[in-house]
């Protein structure tokens, strides 16, 4: 399929932040990316981009209370409020998204050889496509001076974004997955219902054409008890970036490299590794290697992933982050879903005794 949103990608992430210098800190230290740019003295906010081989996140701190970071981080605290997508023409991609319904946010404008427009994603997270004209560094950014070629802590082998985990309020998954499919061409590829005990929740993913930016979206089930995904849009106020992906190679090297670092897990429910015999039979890992980890494995027809979440250290307990590594496997951990939800809600039980 051709047309504006072929070919689509994850350019970058963008973070808006209270203080940018102790969350650069965190992200170098904990995950061990590299700086790659800073805003120039032009640049409507301070702002600095931090690279780790495939991943650009931008983060960014506002200096006056106009710029849109300052009325994010009002009312949501720390969190993603932009994600880039790369296209072959941006304006091209903004004028068909707008003309099919998309809210805009910024024109086009052209600026250091880079090209942007934005729109209103879900929630209060935008969406800018990125154009870069022949010739410009690959990871340039408007008003952004490069301050060295970063790779990163080759022991933390992160790839590319796997996917987001959005959480929406009731009654909206559909109007996003509707608005996913008809304004920028995604394909709904996975859509479950998971129940544990007495909460549920609904997902459904949505994927480019290219294959390459996924979003789960996710949508609290009212008829039944409230759970985190209830806690995360009241303490996050609204819907939001619930925990990003980050791709690797080697699930276990990369988990105690970041361990190591500091970078705190959730632990597997106790039955789970009891229950993974009868389910699945790990091929590239021992399970008592996985179980030491709280590492979780799933497989489809085609093949097998291992997965594990960080525990969040956002003020607010809203955003965390995941660890995927894919053999072969196209979906999200089916089964790990509920194991998930499980391991999150012993977490917040927990916290309400400490």
């Amino acid at each position: 399929m051709t047309g504006p949103f072929s070919n689509m990608t994850v350019d970058h992430v963008e973070f808006y932040v209270t203080d940018l210098a102790s969350k650069a800190a965190w992200w170098l230290n904990s995950y061990g990316f590299a700086i790659s740019a800073a805003s120039d003295d032009e640049a409507p906010a301070r702002s600095m981009v931090l690279s780790h081989s495939q991943v650009d996140l931008v983060l960014t701190e506002a200096d006056d209370a106009d710029h849109p970071a300052a009325e994010y981080v009002k009312k949501h605290g720390d969190g993603v409020g932009n994600i880039g997508l790369g296209v072959a023409d941006a304006t091209a991609a903004f004028d068909e998204a707008v003309r099919r319904g998309a809210r805009p946010l910024s024109q086009p404008a052209k600026v250091d050889g880079v090209t942007t427009a934005s729109i209103i994603g879900f929630g209060d997270v935008a969406h800018t496509f990125i154009q870069r004209d022949t010739g410009t560094a690959p990871r340039a950014l408007p008003r952004m001076r490069p301050t060295a070629t970063p790779t990163g802590d080759a022991t933390v082998q992160l790839g590319e974004v796997d996917h987001f985990a959005v959480c929406v309020e009731s009654g909206e998954l559909d109007g996003y997955i509707e608005f996913y499919r008809d304004v920028l061409d995604f394909e709904l590829i996975f859509e479950e219902r998971i129940a544990v005990g007495r909460q549920a929740m609904t997902t459904r993913v949505v994927e480019s054409t290219s294959g390459a930016v996924t979003l789960t979206l996710i949508e609290p089930d009212l008829t039944c008890e409230p759970g985190h995904i209830d806690s995360f849009l009241r303490d996050h106020g609204g819907a939001g970036v619930q925990h990003m992906a980050f791709a690797t190679g080697s699930i276990v090297s990369t988990l105690d490299s970041l361990a190591s670092r500091g970078v705190a897990f959730l632990d597997a429910p106790g039955s789970y590794y009891q229950m993974l015999a009868g389910r699945v039979e790990p091929i590239r890992y021992a399970i008592d290697d996985l179980r030491r980890r709280n590492i979780l494995v799933d497989e489809d027809h085609g093949g097998q992933l291992y997965q594990i979440f960080t525990m969040s250290v956002h003020p607010r307990n809203t955003i965390f982050f995941e660890l995927i590594e894919r053999l072969g496997a196209k979906s999200f951990g089916s089964g790990n879903i509920k194991a998930l939800y499980e391991a999150v809600e012993l977490q917040r039980h927990l916290d309400r005794f400490e």
